[in-house]
């Protein structure tokens, strides 16, 4: 087994902004693993929400280095498990490397990963594409700019009503909120009301991470179903999440990627919770690693690679929200 890193700075076609920050360029590390003359990809972006820096999973993969070139013929699971008590502080890191080897593995199988996992792929739900805080002249221009069924919508603004009464205007596609924890209780419930009129879906993560009794409130009282984000991290905040959210968002780069998020979907099932995958911005390597997952979906954010500028690697397609595999194996992605 050989691991190569690489560094990428993606550009963005518009300054993204949510609740607490605006980025223009997002870094990436990509990881390739090459094995008996095939290749895996994964991919984790940089996060300072979570004191991520692509140098800190450079670092932190290079320490382990010969673990990972020793390891040829494990599954992805026993891989996983190999090599978590060395990164379990670097789950960023962790998921480059487990999405590169179930890559691999897949490919050295001769199979894409749904047919891997034996999903059947005929009724995937479709992604939605995500409008960025801006004004509302912008919001609108961006929505314009691409026309999608279901469009995610960044709020936390003091005009959070007015900017979906705006977009509402210019399109009948559903709507999705997510306020990345920039609301309170009654602000939350107040909004809820208002945008259930303006056809909105959901509410994504409304509240502060870690306001539990918070999240209780809203959950029984909010005339829209409540998704969580950045209260469901790992595996072990699912359980958590039960009685207090709807549903789950997962992102591979929080949970460390693609086998943990198989056990968060089915636990989550389990408990009655509504099923979601998020993408970061990332690149076309990470958002085809989400593609293998839609048929255990309820909803799904993997738009990331329609916000950039340029794309550093081709996999799946992506057409009015609906997705298009590669005829690759594997993830199907090649680096460009």
């Amino acid at each position: 087994m050989e691991l190569i890193i690489r560094e990428y700075e993606l550009q963005l076609k518009h300054t993204f902004t949510i609740s607490r920050e605006s980025i223009d360029i997002q870094p990436s590390l990509i990881v390739q693993l090459k094995n008996g003359g095939f290749s895996g990809y994964g991919e984790a972006t940089s996060n300072p929400y979570y004191n991520i820096s692509v140098p800190m999973m450079k670092q932190d993969l290079e320490a382990i280095r010969s673990l990972i070139e020793s390891s040829v013929d494990e599954t992805p699971e026993e891989f996983w498990a190999k090599v978590y008590p060395f990164l379990k502080h670097d789950m960023f890191a962790l998921c480059a490397l487990d999405m590169a080897y179930t890559d691999l593995y897949a490919r050295k199988k001769g199979k894409k990963l749904h047919e891997l996992w034996d999903y059947n792929i005929e009724r995937n739900p479709l992604t939605n594409y995500t409008i960025g805080i801006d004004s509302i002249d912008k919001m609108v221009a961006k929505m314009k700019e691409l026309p999608w069924p279901i469009y995610k919508i960044k709020l936390g603004t003091s005009e959070d009503i007015a900017i979906v009464k705006a977009l509402r205007e210019h399109t009948d596609a559903i709507f999705r909120i997510d306020a990345n924890c920039g609301w309170e209780i009654e602000e939350t419930l107040n909004n809820a009301i208002e945008l259930k009129k303006l056809g909105v879906e959901f509410l994504e993560q409304p509240l502060k991470a870690d306001d539990w009794n918070g999240h209780e409130i809203v959950y029984k009282h909010s005339v829209l179903p409540i998704i969580a984000d950045e209260s469901c991290i790992i595996e072990q905040d699912v359980a958590k999440c039960y009685n207090h959210f709807h549903g789950i968002n997962i992102k591979l780069v929080k949970c460390g990627g693609l086998t943990p998020a198989r056990r968060m979907i089915q636990q989550a099932k389990k408990l009655g919770l509504k099923t979601m995958v998020g993408c970061m911005t990332e690149s076309s390597v990470g958002i085809s690693a989400i593609a293998h997952l839609l048929p255990q979906l309820d909803y799904v954010d993997m738009d990331g690679a329609l916000l950039l500028t340029e794309d550093i690697a081709s996999g799946v397609q992506i057409e009015k929200g609906k997705i298009g595999y590669s005829h690759l194996n594997g993830t199907g992605v090649v680096l460009k």
